[in-house]
């Protein structure tokens, strides 16, 4: 069984809740990710602030700039243990809006997983593969 611990990033941008708005966007942009987990010093996940959390307070609320990542993130993540079957990761995916979903061990982030990184996991095995047929 490939868990999720065998795709997931490792190196995880991640903000913490009182992060100003200007230093989330900046975050966003410097790592070129599309969401960043929003955590406690510790390790322990808050929530997710993506660009679209960012566009929907702008939408509705002019005064973005005294914002918070705290203010700006959903706190009802979806989640998986890091010794979690890939499938059920790559379901997850699949099945919702996701383009990326937090990996936990302990309660505490350890790494995320993309839509990229099944993409980037996939090609890689599909090399592998292809190597192997052609050495035999």
């Amino acid at each position: 069984m490939i868990c999720a611990k065998d795709v997931m990033s490792k190196r995880v941008a991640t903000v913490g809740e009182g992060a100003n708005t200007k230093d989330v966007i900046r975050l966003l942009v410097d790592n070129n990710v599309t969401g960043l987990p929003v955590v406690t010093e510790d390790g322990s996940l808050l929530g997710m602030v993506t660009e679209k959390d960012i566009l929907r307070m702008l939408l509705y609320d002019r005064d973005i700039k005294e914002k918070t990542a705290a203010d700006l993130m959903t706190t009802e993540v979806t989640y998986f243990d890091e010794d979690e079957d890939l499938m059920t990761v790559f379901k997850t995916l699949v099945e919702s809006n996701f383009r990326r979903v937090p990996i936990l061990s302990d309660g505490k982030l350890t790494g995320i997983i993309s839509r990229a990184d099944i993409i980037r996991f996939l090609s890689k095995r599909a090399r592998g593969a292809a190597k192997e047929e052609s050495d035999e």
